[in-house]
């Protein structure tokens, strides 16, 4: 299925389609003119590239020039669709200047709104959002950076993060730090951290098997006004879960453009390919595979979408709709790319080949904001929380 198909479900209106069909046309003309081979010159051009032509607008709410009153998910992941099938970069900026700034427009105060979300929106600031670190991933209330008075208006903030999307590059860091006023996830919170801080250092560039700017960062005494703080002290499990609430169903959408290309360069070669004087295509186990695909596309883009769907109705939370598209879509996607590799044959590992690429931009999708068995234990949790017999209508 296409996604104009995709797009006549009636989890879409207008708005939708006409932002769909002006973000492909502009990502068409766009992207393959910007640069690919130095990864943070590239990352650059994508995020001022998407900020001049409108299309962060969608990261932002229109209280500060945005596309929705507030964040619109369908907008979002449609975007991260879109960007996939073309290109794993422009996804990629596109993502963290919505998950560096989700944050502040879900908890920060007016003055950090004004500071913070205009030049996002523009492209001219590069946001990122640092909440992993070396022995606290997915284990959240594992956190061990520290942020302790410093006079009555700071707090002093020490430790180590890693794995953080746009470290290096950022202008500025969503952080998330062990403030102490309870145990475990109780007792943390979230600050905005200006990239060119005292004592902020990147310790370390990462390299990874599709190119993307990471980085390990460092704190060393670094003071941040409490002024700087998004919601209040013992909040910051709060910020985290909101914002992964909003952008986890995004992940599967990048998924699933990944994937919806991989099925498209599947379709291309099965239909021009001959093996034993006929195409590919005309092979049973090739249509079973072709088959397969098409099938698992699909069911990603239902989950995918009902989660973007609900969140945008009004849910409080969709905790196990983000976590099944995002299991479903990340896993279907790896499914599908891999037979799209093993139908090119030779020409499927052979670099600068796109499924080759898709093979590599896909991997990382299934662990991070949440690995796939993580996201297991979230929907189980769910599930057995709000049993029949334990809500509070069941009670009464």
């Amino acid at each position: 299925m296409h996604l104009d198909e995709t797009l006549s479900w009636p989890f879409f209106d207008d708005g939708h389609r006409r932002f769909a069909e002006s973000l492909s046309r502009w990502a068409d003309a766009t992207l393959p003119a910007l640069p690919h081979d130095d990864v943070d010159a590239a990352c650059r051009a994508r995020v001022a590239a998407l900020g001049a032509a409108g299309f962060l607008k969608a990261v932002v709410a229109a209280e500060h020039g945005g596309l929705h009153p507030r964040l619109d998910v369908r907008t979002l992941c449609l975007a991260r669709e879109i960007l996939a099938f073309r290109d794993g970069l422009a996804d990629f900026a596109f993502a963290m200047q919505g998950l560096g700034s989700a944050s502040i427009s879900l908890f920060g105060s007016a003055e950090l709104k004004a500071r913070y979300l205009p030049p996002v929106r523009d492209g001219k600031a590069i946001a990122a959002f640092a909440l992993s670190e070396p022995e606290a991933g997915s284990d959240v209330a594992a956190m061990a950076t520290t942020a302790k008075p410093d006079g009555p208006s700071h707090v002093r903030i020490d430790g180590t993060k890693t794995w953080i999307s746009n470290g290096g590059i950022a202008d500025h860091y969503v952080l998330f730090v062990r403030s102490g006023e309870a145990p475990g996830a109780k007792g943390l919170s979230a600050f905005v951290v200006d990239a060119d801080t005292p004592g902020l250092q990147v310790a370390e560039r990462i390299d990874i098997i599709a190119p993307h700017p990471l980085a390990t960062l460092r704190f060393d005494g670094v003071r941040v006004p409490l002024a700087n703080r998004l919601g209040g002290a013992g909040d910051g499990f709060k910020v985290a879960m909101a914002t992964l609430d909003v952008f986890r169903s995004t992940v599967g959408a990048a998924a699933l453009g990944f994937a919806r290309r991989a099925l498209h360069e599947t379709i291309e070669r099965a239909a021009t390919r001959k093996l034993f004087g006929a195409p590919l295509g005309e092979l049973q186990m090739t249509q079973s595979s072709i088959a397969d695909s098409a099938s698992d596309v699909d069911a990603s883009a239902l989950l995918t979408y009902r989660a973007a769907w609900t969140k945008d109705q009004g849910a409080a939370r969709v905790t196990r709709e983000a976590a099944m598209a995002k299991m479903v879509a990340t896993e279907s996607a790896q499914r599908v790319i891999d037979r799209a590799v093993q139908l090119h044959g030779g020409l499927g590992v052979t670099k600068g080949v796109k499924v080759e690429e898709l093979y590599r931009e896909i991997r990382a999708l299934r662990i991070y904001e949440g690995a796939t068995e993580v996201q297991k234990i979230v929907i189980a949790r769910e599930l057995l929380k709000n049993r029949p017999g334990t809500s509070a209508l069941a009670a009464e």
